[in-house]
């Protein structure tokens, strides 16, 4: 009897063993894992922050130099959504702002500092062209000039109106039809034309919009007037 009760202690005492050693076993095993679980997320984070791209100033695609001015700028799309300028991740005129309108849409600009001097829209299909011509007369050498469409810019420009704005740098004015999509960057005392100009035409067989042409977009780095 105490042989048969001594065995059973025995086997007892060793299966008791044997349990603890598979579960501690098992449960290192799944530490083991959770830890590299753990540590390969913390890797792939890591290197999904570092590949990140960087944002830069208006969203544009890629930093401006030192001395340079950053811009991004939509002319409107159809009659329903405003044109959008912005500098140097300035929001100047939006729909959002609530300070853009059916015509051509113009922000003005010091050339050397980036600060905002004005921003206006003047409507060139029921308004009158001479507050826009006085205007351009007005601005200031050294003024760095952003204009945009909105439905239709060009029915009210006089041949005065876009010799003003050609004076400014631009290219496309002389063709600027009706709903034509437009976007420039230019400044007054420019002494070439500028490269900061977009412009669709109004075609009824190539308008993404019935009756408008598609967005027009443009960015780039404006350089900084130095004395």
């Amino acid at each position: 009897m105490r042989v048969a009760g001594a065995a059973k202690l025995v086997v007892a005492v060793a299966v008791f063993l044997l349990t603890f050693y598979v579960i501690s076993q098992v449960f290192e095993i799944k530490m083991d894992a959770s830890l590299g679980n753990l540590f390969a997320r913390s890797a792939l984070d890591s290197a999904a922050r570092s590949t990140k791209p960087p944002r830069y100033k208006c969203g544009i695609s890629k930093a401006c130099p030192e001395k340079h001015f950053a811009f991004k700028m939509a002319s409107g799309a159809a009659n329903v959504v405003g044109p959008k300028i912005c500098l140097e991740d300035n929001v100047l005129m939006s729909g959002v702002k609530n300070n853009v309108g059916r015509g051509i849409n113009v922000a003005l600009v010091n050339g050397k500092t980036g600060e905002v001097l004005d921003t206006k829209y003047f409507d060139m299909w029921g308004g009158d062209v001479a507050p826009f011509i006085e205007f351009l007369k007005n601005i200031q050498d050294g003024t760095v000039v952003l204009m945009a469409t909105y439905d239709d810019g060009a029915t009210k420009l006089t041949d005065e109106a876009r010799r003003l704005i050609a004076e400014l740098g631009s290219t496309s004015i002389t063709s600027l039809g009706f709903r034509d999509n437009w976007v420039f960057c230019g400044g007054k005392g420019i002494k070439t034309k500028s490269p900061f100009e977009q412009h669709i035409k109004n075609n009824k067989d190539t308008n993404k919009y019935e009756g408008w042409p598609e967005v027009v977009e443009m960015e780039g780095c404006i350089p900084q007037k130095q004395d």
